[in-house]
């Protein structure tokens, strides 16, 4: 972020692709093409990581902080690598191009990787280059792929409900069901290996066309998953597993009674103990995948609210501190540099600002909060954004600009958006007009959502926070993707010196 720039929020899900979801196949490296032809220097796509289908396939619910979503396998590619057969994937079920059918698209594709992964692993297609990445990523790997592997043995469970010697980690146990599940655990460990590989041809195309990827990267992790089962000493769990206090926020912009997400909070104080090794080891994994990293929900490495795991919402939360200097200074140890946009929405107070001006980190504008009673004052109005932040129109927690418009906004807030810009906005033209705003300010970034470049209504909305249907399905048409949006958006780009 040393220069102006520009980037899209768009994520690999909701591209197109033949196989009822986007990939990291050949409709990604059009899209990055697309991009570039826009003047687009930035990418920013939500987490990758393997979504858990009991957090109604959110990809802020994942079973592994590390490892990537398999959904995100293109049976394309794995063609060309000689893992599949075209008749094999030409026979794939019809899918609907706008949404995902996340089921439907998980048995098509466990399909063809249980196939991939048996060519790979059994007939020696790239089994070399597997065993040396197996054993390059054993320290989460071996995690993951028993973990997996047992989570399909005992019908979808929870890890609590597993046996006590397999919940507890007893090795002889843990050693006595990886060796009869050892298949299982290989195809998990292979799906794991090829998605690797289509990422890094991914990455290396992006970088050809000029273009960053902003990888996000949530605070918290999901009870039922890998990391909290491996590692339960650093999460605030009971005697049996069960987590003691969780995570969310108090009321707020998006809900009366807050936010109870049910993530397990930290035990800061074992973390710190053990030199905050997992968080490092974390970053790290993170800082190889993306260019530059998103935090979600930051302040709650500042201080999180914290809500006893028996109430049913957030609102009878506290407030706790972490060792936020501490931490981010082992991180400045580790690290020759922390390219790290910290998500500062919601109710932020002066200490996570004090500590975002202590390490210089990046916060983050969203100009659909700008327009309300006290909008000269407002933190996201242009003329208050400062030049060290990320502008966004919104963000995937937001309507989309036309839905914002027409669904959300007051008429005080109408006025004020018309007044401001000088013109008459109406919803035809709204997110021509924010997108406008955004570019012309002096924020070193400005990422515009994907559905905002195109002029979607409430039809192309992500994520509405605090309801559990419904979410994460939207994709772009192919059609919408012309080369005149390209085009103008490159326009625009040029016009505000952010090519």
């Amino acid at each position: 972020m040393a220069s102006r720039g520009c980037g899209i929020l768009a994520h690999i899900t909701s591209l197109p692709s033949g196989f009822g979801i986007g990939d990291l196949g050949p409709g990604a490296c059009r899209f990055v093409d697309w991009l570039a032809r826009g003047g687009q220097r930035y990418w920013q796509i939500l987490p990758i990581t393997p979504v858990n289908p009991g957090g109604s396939w959110s990809p802020y619910h994942a079973t592994s902080a590390f490892a990537y979503n398999p959904l995100l396998v293109s049976p394309e590619l794995l063609c060309n690598e000689g893992l599949l057969e075209r008749p094999e994937i030409e026979g794939c079920p019809s899918f609907p191009g706008d949404r995902v059918d996340f089921p439907a698209v998980l048995d098509c594709k466990r399909r063809f990787l249980d196939l991939a992964c048996r060519r790979c692993i059994e007939d020696g297609v790239l089994f070399p280059e597997y065993e040396r990445y197996a054993a390059a990523n054993a320290r989460w790997l071996d995690d993951y792929g028993l973990f997996s592997a047992l989570k399909s043995h005992f019908g979808g469970k929870s890890w609590v409900n597993w046996p006590h010697a397999l919940r507890t980690r007893t090795p002889g146990a843990c050693a006595e069901l990886a060796i009869r599940l050892q298949d299982e655990i290989a195809r998990e460990k292979c799906s794991q290996f090829l998605a690797m590989r289509q990422w890094a041809a991914l990455r290396r195309h992006c970088e050809m066309r000029g273009v960053q990827v902003i990888g996000d990267m949530p605070v918290y992790v999901d009870h039922d998953s890998v990391d909290v089962w491996a590692h339960q000493a650093f999460f605030n769990l009971d005697a049996e597993g069960h987590p003691i206090t969780v995570a969310g926020v108090p009321p707020d912009y998006f809900s009366e009674t807050g936010q109870r997400w049910g993530n397990p909070v930290f035990r800061w104080d074992a973390l710190r103990a053990a030199g905050f090794s997992w968080w490092i080891e974390r970053v790290a994994r993170n800082l190889a995948l993306f260019d530059l990293v998103r935090i979600d929900h930051f302040r709650g490495l500042v201080a999180y609210w914290e809500i006893d795991a028996g109430e049913a919402t957030a609102i009878h939360g506290r407030w706790v501190s972490a060792p936020v200097g501490a931490f981010l200074r082992s991180l400045q140890r580790h690290f020759a540099c922390l390219p790290i946009i910290a998500e500062d929405l919601g109710d932020i107070t002066a200490d996570v600002r004090e500590v975002m001006r202590e390490f210089g980190l990046p916060g983050m504008r969203v100009l659909h909060f700008a327009f309300g009673d006290n909008s000269p004052e407002s933190p996201h109005i242009p003329h208050n954004v400062e030049r060290n932040s990320v502008y966004y129109t919104g963000t995937h927690d937001n309507n989309t600009s036309r839905g914002w418009y027409e669904e959300d906004a007051g008429p005080g807030e109408k006025q004020r958006l018309s007044r401001y810009t000088g013109r008459e906005v109406t919803s035809e033209n709204v997110h021509r007009e924010l997108a406008r705003l955004a570019l012309m300010s002096v924020a070193d970034l400005v990422v515009i959502p994907l559905q905002d470049i195109i002029g979607l209504g409430a039809e192309g909305r992500m994520n509405c926070p605090g309801t559990v249907s419904g979410n994460w399905v939207w994709r772009v048409l192919p059609s919408q993707l012309d080369g005149d949006a390209a085009d103008r958006l490159a326009g625009l780009c040029a016009l505000y010196g952010r090519s």
